[in-house]
C-alpha cells in the first residue's frame, strides 16, 4: 500500500449555499479520508469552493455587493457546515486567494510558452449557468441544464486540446482504473472519439476573475481556473522550498471525486492540461450520481434544496452520513426524503446497532459489575469463527468505494449478533444449571456481543464517527482516533477492561421528527426567499393573474396544449324554491405581508418570441431582466402572434422554482390579467417608461 493518500472533492461554486447534495459528496471523501489514516496512510484531504466567473459577478450585482464580499459569504457558510459536521479536510482551498492565482499564472504561462495557448475569437454560446461553452444554435437551451444559452462574440486565448484526441484515448487504454464508474468511463471515451475542438480558456466580457498574465484584458476561463486548484493547493506555482516539497510529495492525486455532471472537465480537459504542462495526471477519478429529491436533482434554481443543518438539528451528522452512504448506491443516482431517512435511522441506527450496544453493555454492567468478563467457551456460537469473513466482505466493498454493501454486511453482522443475544438469553436463569454455570454461559455470550460490537465500531467508525467514538469510549479502549484499528482480528477486547460509563447512542426518533425536519426547511426557505424584501407598503390590490408555462403543477395553468379550466365555484346556499340559484364570487383566502414578500416580480423586455412545435397555446421566450436573460414558456399564444411581443416590457415572477415543458426549461411566470369566461391572458404592463429589471413594490 502507498505510503501517502490525496483525495479531493470538486470546489464547489459560491452560486448558493450548501445543501445535502455537496454535502454528499464531501461526507464520501471523507469516509474514505478516515479510513485510510485508520489504516495507517498518509493522508491529504482537500476542499474548498470555486469563486470566480460570470454568474458569479452577476449574482454579486444582483445581491448589491462587490464579487468578493458575496464569494466571502458563501465561501464561509461551506466552511461552517464542514467544520459543525466535523470533517477531517486538511485544507480548504479559495480560488480568490494568491496562492491560488499563482498556481493558475504559472500553467496558463507554461502552456502558453509550449505552444498549447494561442489567441483568437470565440463566435457562439455560452451558459452562464453551467460557465460552459455548448456548440447549439443561436437562441437554444443548453443541452445539460436547459436554460437559454447567450451568443458571445469576444477575442479569447484557445487551449490547443484537439492536440490531444489520441494521447488521451490511448491514456484511457492503458489506464482503465482512470475513470470510473464503467458508464461515465464510455461516456468520457465516446466524447472523445466525436473528436476535440480547440477550447477557449479566456473571457473578454466580464472581469471577475484571474487576469492572464501580461494581456488583462482578459480573464482565465472559471473552468481552467477551477480545476487548477487542485495543484496550487498543494504547492504548484510556490518558490517556498516546503511548497515544493508538499507538491512533490502529494501529486498526483490518488482520487478525484466529482459529481456526474463535470465528469467532461476533469476526464478531458484536465488530463490534457496537466499532459501539455509535463505534469502527470491524477490515478483515479470517479464521479458519483445525483441526489434527488422529489425525483429531480437538488439544485438553487429548482427550489427543493434541503440543507444538512436541518438534519444535524434533529438526528445529528451520523444519521445523515449514515443515511448518504448506505441508502445511496455510490456512482448512481439516489433519492432523498425525510421519511425514508428516519426510517432508516430507527430501523438500522436505533433499534438496530444502538440497541444492540445498548442491551449488551448494560447486561455486562449488570451482571458483571461494568467488567467485560472472559468467555469460557461454553457456549457454541457462530459469531466469532464468522466474523473474519464479514470483516473481509466489509473490507472488499468499502475498498471498492461500494459503501452501501460494505455497511450492508455490518449491519448484517448486527442483525447476527442481536439474533444471537436473543436466542441465548442470558437474562434468563434455567432451573437445570447452577449459579456458576449460569455465570460462565452469560460470560461467554456477553464476551463474544461485546468483542463483535469492537468489531463492528471498528469497521464503521469512517461512516458515523461521532457514534463510533461514544461506543468505542463505553468498551473501555478510550479514544477510537488512537486505536490501531489495521488489523481486525477477533480478541482484540481483552477480559477484565472496565467498561466506561454508558449512555444512549442513537436514541428513537420522534413521532414528529418528520414534521419537525419540514417546518424547519419551510422556515429556513422563507427567511432566505425574503432577505430582499420588498418595501414594506400596503398589499396592492389587482385582479392580475400570474400566467405560467401550461404545465407548471401549482394548478394555476393546464398541462401544455390542452384547455385551462376555469376554477370550479361552488353555489352559494339555496334560497326559496321560487329564487334561481346564484353564483357567487368566492372571497379569496387572506394572506400575511409576508407570504406577498415572498414573490418576486420583475420587469423583464421580450427579446425572442416564437411557437412551441405542437403545443398551440404555448410561446417560447426570451426575456431581458437587465442582469440575465431568461427563457419562459407562457400559455399565451392563442391571444399573442409571437412577432408583437418583440421589444415588448413585461412583468415576470423572478424566483419561481423552474419547471420542464415539452423538454424545454421554464425559468419564470409572465403576469397577466385574465378575461372572460375563456380566461382569455391580457399581460400586464406600463404606461410610464420603466427601467429593465425594476422590482415591483
Amino acid at each position: 500500500m502507498s505510503n501517502k493518500f490525496y483525495l479531493t472533492t470538486p470546489i464547489y461554486y459560491v452560486n448558493a449555499r450548501p445543501h445535502i447534495g455537496t454535502t454528499y459528496t464531501t461526507v464520501v471523501a471523507d469516509v474514505i479520508a478516515r479510513r485510510k489514516r485508520a489504516q495507517g496512510v498518509d493522508t491529504f484531504f482537500l476542499t474548498g469552493t470555486d469563486e470566480h466567473g460570470q454568474k458569479i459577478q452577476r449574482s454579486a450585482e444582483k445581491a448589491n455587493c462587490s464579487p468578493q464580499e458575496f464569494t466571502d459569504q458563501v465561501a464561509a457558510q461551506f466552511r461552517a457546515l464542514w467544520d459543525r459536521m466535523g470533517l477531517t479536510y486538511d485544507d480548504f482551498i479559495r480560488t480568490t486567494e494568491p496562492r491560488h492565482k499563482r498556481g493558475v499564472e504559472k500553467l496558463f504561462t507554461l502552456l502558453r510558452e509550449r505552444g498549447y495557448i494561442y489567441k483568437g475569437s470565440y463566435t457562439g454560446q455560452y451558459c452562464v449557468s453551467d460557465e460552459a461553452f455548448v456548440d447549439v444554435p443561436p437562441g437554444a437551451p443548453c443541452p445539460d441544464c436547459g436554460r437559454i444559452t447567450e451568443t458571445v462574440n469576444e477575442e479569447n486565448y484557445f487551449f490547443k486540446l484537439s492536440a490531444f484526441e489520441r494521447t488521451l484515448l490511448e491514456y484511457y487504454e492503458a489506464h482503465p482504473e482512470f475513470i470510473r464508474p464503467e458508464t461515465r468511463r464510455n461516456e468520457v471515451i465516446s466524447f472523445v472519439k466525436a473528436g476535440l475542438k480547440d477550447q477557449s480558456v479566456s473571457r473578454t466580457s466580464f472581469k471577475w476573475g484571474i487576469p492572464v498574465p501580461g494581456d488583462e484584458k482578459h480573464v482565465i476561463y472559471v473552468w481552467m481556473d477551477a480545476l487548477i486548484n487542485y495543484i496550487s493547493a498543494i504547492g504548484y506555482g510556490s518558490d517556498d522550498p516546503a511548497d515544493k516539497a508538499k507538491f512533490e510529495k502529494y501529486w498526483p492525486a490518488d482520487l478525484h471525486i466529482v459529481g456526474k455532471e463535470i465528469t467532461r472537465f476533469h476526464c478531458v480537459y484536465w488530463p490534457a492540461f496537466l499532459m501539455a504542462a509535463g505534469l502527470p495526471p491524477p490515478k483515479s477519478i470517479v464521479a458519483h450520481g445525483w441526489l434527488l429529491f422529489e425525483e429531480s436533482k437538488m439544485s438553487k434554481s429548482r427550489g427543493n434544496i434541503v440543507r444538512a443543518e436541518t438534519i444535524l438539528d434533529v438526528l445529528g451528522a451520523d444519521a445523515l452520513r449514515y443515511f448518504l452512504l448506505r441508502e445511496v448506491v455510490f456512482g448512481q443516482d439516489g433519492s432523498f426524503s425525510f421519511d425514508a431517512l428516519v426510517q432508516r435511522y430507527n430501523s438500522d441506527l436505533a433499534n438496530g446497532y444502538g440497541n444492540l450496544v445498548s442491551r449488551t453493555l448494560t447486561m455486562i454492567g449488570k451482571y458483571f459489575d461494568g467488567v467485560v468478563p472472559e468467555a469460557t467457551g461454553l457456549q457454541a456460537d457462530s459469531i466469532a469463527t464468522e466474523a473474519p469473513n464479514a470483516i473481509a466482505a466489509f473490507n472488499r466493498s468499502i475498498d471498492a468505494l461500494d459503501f452501501s454493501r460494505a455497511l450492508e454486511s455490518a449491519w448484517t453482522m448486527v442483525a447476527a449478533v442481536d439474533g444471537y443475544l436473543t436466542a441465548s438469553a442470558p437474562w434468563k436463569q434455567p432451573d437445570s444449571i447452577t449459579d456458576e454455570q449460569q455465570r460462565a454461559f452469560r460470560a461467554t455470550v456477553l464476551y463474544t456481543a461485546a468483542e463483535a460490537i469492537r468489531i463492528i465500531t471498528a469497521l464503521v467508525y469512517p461512516v458515523i464517527p461521532d457514534a463510533a467514538s461514544k461506543v468505542w469510549t463505553q468498551l473501555g479502549l478510550g479514544d477510537i482516533q488512537k486505536a490501531d484499528l489495521k488489523n481486525l482480528t477477533w480478541g482484540g477486547l481483552k477480559p477484565g477492561t472496565q467498561l466506561g460509563e454508558i449512555g444512549p447512542v442513537f436514541p428513537r426518533a420522534e413521532k414528529d421528527a418528520i414534521t419537525r425536519m419540514q417546518e424547519i426547511e419551510q422556515a429556513n426557505a422563507t427567511v432566505t426567499e425574503s432577505k430582499i424584501p420588498l418595501s414594506a407598503s400596503a398589499p396592492i390590490e389587482t385582479t392580475q393573474t400570474a400566467v405560467p408555462a401550461p404545465a407548471e403543477t401549482d394548478g394555476l395553468a393546464a398541462a401544455a396544449g390542452e384547455e385551462s379550466a376555469p376554477p370550479s365555484i361552488a353555489p352559494a346556499a339555496s334560497g326559496p324554491a321560487t329564487a334561481a340559484p346564484m353564483a357567487t364570487t368566492p372571497v379569496p383566502e387572506k394572506i400575511t405581508i409576508d407570504d406577498f414578500l415572498k414573490v418576486e416580480l420583475r420587469v423583464a423586455q421580450i427579446k425572442v418570441a416564437e411557437r412551441v412545435p405542437k403545443a398551440d397555446k404555448l410561446l417560447r421566450l426570451e426575456v431581458d431582466l437587465g442582469y440575465e436573460t431568461r427563457q419562459i414558456l407562457a400559455g399565451i399564444a392563442e391571444a399573442y402572434a409571437p412577432e408583437t411581443l418583440i421589444g415588448r416590457k413585461v412583468v415576470i415572477v423572478a424566483n419561481l422554482a423552474p419547471r420542464k415543458l415539452r423538454g424545454l426549461e421554464s425559468n419564470g411566470m409572465i403576469v397577466a390579467a385574465s378575461l372572460g369566461e375563456a380566461g382569455k391572458p391580457v399581460l400586464a404592463g406600463f404606461l410610464e417608461e420603466i427601467e429593465i429589471g425594476a422590482r415591483l413594490k
